[in-house]
């Protein structure tokens, strides 16, 4: 099928997320089961917006009023004067001196939480690139920010670097917009919105020497920075008939340079969108199509000082809940402007490896089975084997000693066993479901319990 038919289908609502999974080329489809086994990944929102402790980039969109909340103290003590406001933020990059940078660390903590690709903002929509590129002096290693000077500036190679040599896979975030360029946001003019502030088809010099730009951009990160998994392209505004940035053309060039790249041109639809990304949401039910829910630990994307995490509980019965619906989970922690995981986020993260340890089988490399979920147990399986993930009710420590499953039934004959237990619990058939007695001593974990048991 040609890329263009490929493309009216993915843009048709008559057709279901099903139909456009099965139109996929087959090599794409085994890169994407690939990624769908991962089930859980590392999101990074980090640059120099983490020192005022601020929303990333969308404070300097003048009619985003919601990026400048008045408990904002850089907004306040500007006095609410957004152009003030803009130069300053634009000037953050001077003051920008990570020095407890140290990516393997965030590597190994993550692979403790049981987690196995990492995501990483290498340019947020307000242009400042934390790789090194022969594009623009509005970069990490450039004489202008201070950190340039240490050997770790090039700050994007070395976090690849530290996760792929723990396996994990990469997946490269990149804004196709760009706010601080020249040929994005005209200086001079008024830039109000998220868009172009000149018109496109009146200038089409100005935008081709843009899509240029991104082009090259794209070409730096797909050929100096390893093996790259995912091209995650942010700025869903950039798209065609005003803000036509050329997708096809450039994801020819990256999986050129990156073969079995999967691209994810979120929230545009058509054949480069190969991962739906729900963001601060968990869908209803199975979509049909790979996804990934893309969620905060924490209230914001960045680095926020008085921020407020969500509890290892919560955490859990998210990622149990949109595993059980076929998804990925990609949490996102924002590095502080020194470079280090605040403690809280390390905490949760180490409180939800001991729990992964336990029960990761019931999480890496499984696919959905109906009912999903039914009440406080949801459902994965893997080859013959099901699990039911019981969650834990309000402030339970323990499951329900005697506790009915609905909606699924043990096949005859079959064990139906606690992971992190040995012993078989006793078990019998009651009406689509079945009744398990679960021993209330020596649990194996907390939050969440997980059974096994063949169908």
């Amino acid at each position: 099928m040609t890329e263009s038919k490929r493309a009216d289908i993915m843009d048709s609502a008559s057709d279901s997320k099903e139909e456009l999974y099965e139109h996929l080329p087959q090599w794409l489809k085994d890169r994407l089961q690939w990624f769908l086994d991962l089930k859980f990944g590392f999101f990074m929102h980090w640059g120099p917006y983490s020192q005022w402790g601020c929303i990333e980039s969308w404070p300097l969109v003048e009619v985003d009023e919601w990026a400048r909340p008045d408990t904002l103290r850089p907004w306040i003590e500007r006095g609410k004067d957004i152009e003030r406001f803009k130069a300053d933020y634009w000037r953050l990059n001077e003051t920008f001196c990570p020095r407890e940078f140290d990516p393997e660390s965030w590597a190994k903590i993550a692979e403790r939480a049981g987690m196995k690709y990492l995501a990483f903002t290498t340019k947020h929509h307000d242009g400042f690139c934390m790789f090194d590129t022969a594009t623009t002096d509005y970069r990490i290693t450039h004489s202008s920010c201070p950190f340039h000077t240490d050997p770790r500036a090039n700050v994007t190679r070395h976090i690849f670097d530290a996760f792929r040599a723990r396996d994990f896979g990469i997946s490269c975030y990149f804004s196709k917009s760009d706010w601080h360029s020249p040929y994005y946001w005209w200086p001079g003019a008024p830039a109000p919105t998220r868009n172009p502030n000149y018109d496109t088809a009146k200038n089409p010099e100005r935008w081709e020497r843009f899509v240029q730009f991104v082009h090259r951009q794209v070409r730096e990160l797909m050929s100096d920075y390893g093996s790259i998994d995912a091209l995650w392209l942010d700025g869903g505004q950039v798209r065609p008939p005003k803000q036509d940035i050329r997708m096809a053309e450039m994801a020819a060039m990256a999986r050129e340079l990156q073969p079995g790249l999967i691209v994810a041109d979120r929230t545009v639809g058509g054949p480069y969108e190969n991962i739906l990304t729900p963001e601060q949401r968990i869908p209803d039910k199975p979509l049909g199509y790979p996804w990934e829910s893309c969620l905060t630990m924490g209230n914001g994307w960045a680095y926020r000082p008085d921020d407020e995490y969500k509890s290892t509980r919560v955490l859990i019965h998210l990622l149990i809940d949109i595993v059980a619906k076929g998804g990925n989970l990609l949490l996102n922690v924002g590095p502080t402007p020194q470079g280090a995981l605040d403690p809280v986020p390390l905490k949760r993260l180490e409180e939800i490896g001991a729990w992964m340890a336990v029960n990761g089988d019931a999480i890496h490399g499984t696919r959905p089975i109906a009912p999903y979920k039914q009440g406080n147990v949801c459902f994965t399986k893997k080859g013959g084997r099901v699990f039911a993930l019981i969650l834990a009710e309000d402030s339970d420590e323990m499951p329900p000693s005697n506790l009915r499953v609905e909606g699924i039934c043990p096949s005859e004959g079959s064990a139906v066993t606690m992971l992190g237990r040995e012993t078989p619990l006793e078990w019998t058939r009651d009406g689509d479901g079945f009744r398990v007695s679960i021993p209330q001593e020596t649990l194996p974990c907390s939050h969440a319990w997980v059974l096994s048991f063949r169908v």
